[in-house]
């Protein structure tokens, strides 16, 4: 896909997600605090008795998000499964910054935004576990690509135990920063053109060096063919989950690409089943009843 179609297609994906977000229930995470940003939180109630949650991360290379695919459908899919789903409008880089390699003021959103975002909308589910009839010790955490990055990242460095997830989804995710298969445009969305060259810093976020042993259970999945984030990044962090003895599942298809999120028209038969798997993987861990 050349340069001038990706901008194209982003552009209009980002103009479906305008109207995909603006619902009456969503909240400001941030709203009566210090942090002066709007970053909304839509809830997707499932209500019944099982009280499990899953804060939803949509993927876009930390640059933009996949509202519909891997944000309203994924929350619609686990509402009706029975799981409630809180879809998270995390910071990005945002569309300029891709383009014009330019972030607004001195650094823009950029590396720890999301993750303090994402550990603020847990702390906010917990909060209001009453209200929206959830059990603040099975609040996950799904994320898809970049947004796979993101849950997993959390997991790994958290700030309180309070804002640990108990579990995490991780689906066709970025994970290296460092290794030869890393995906280049989502790590210069977290971490800034400047950002990008820190060694360290690109260390400390490559996902396959950080597991920690009390890591949450981790559910993983990838397709061979994907064709935007090299399939060795899950491998990578397979890999490392099992030497640190981490309670996780992988599931490797060959066939689905990228980006199906919890699209029926998107990837293929094979890798759709992902989300019979997920739920199933729920009950073995205890998250929802068998």
């Amino acid at each position: 896909m050349s340069r001038l179609w990706l901008i194209i297609s982003v552009i209009c994906g980002l103009l479906c997600s305008v109207s995909l977000s603006a619902r009456e229930d969503a909240v400001n995470i941030w709203e009566g605090t210090s942090v002066r940003k709007k970053v909304m939180l839509t809830p997707y109630l499932a209500g019944g008795s099982s009280n499990a949650c899953v804060v939803v991360c949509p993927g876009g290379s930390y640059f933009w998000h996949d509202m519909k695919s891997e944000g309203e459908l994924v929350a619609e899919w686990l509402q009706s499964a029975g799981v409630s789903a809180f879809v998270l409008d995390y910071r990005v880089g945002g569309v300029p910054s891709f383009i014009f390699h330019w972030r607004l003021g001195r650094t823009g959103n950029q590396y720890p935004d999301a993750q303090n975002d994402l550990q603020k909308a847990i702390l906010y589910v917990k909060d209001h576990a009453s209200e929206w009839g959830v059990d603040t010790a099975r609040v996950g955490a799904m994320g898809f690509s970049a947004g796979g990055h993101l849950v997993m990242s959390v997991a790994e460095r958290y700030d309180t135990e309070r804002s640990r997830p108990a579990f995490v989804a991780p689906i066709y995710p970025v994970v290296t920063f460092s290794a030869n298969c890393v995906h280049k445009r989502s790590r210069r969305g977290l971490l800034g053109d400047s950002g990008k060259y820190d060694r360290e810093l690109r260390k400390r976020l490559s996902l396959e060096l950080n597991v920690p042993d009390d890591c949450p259970p981790v559910f993983l999945v990838n397709c061979v063919d994907d064709p935007v984030v090299d399939y060795r990044n899950s491998v990578l962090l397979d890999s490392a989950l099992s030497a640190r003895g981490v309670s996780h599942r992988y599931i490797q298809y060959k066939s689905g690409g990228h980006g199906f999120g919890a699209a029926d028209d998107k990837g293929t038969p094979e890798c759709r089943a992902w989300r019979r798997e997920f739920i199933a993987w729920l009950r073995e861990i205890n998250v929802i009843g068998r």
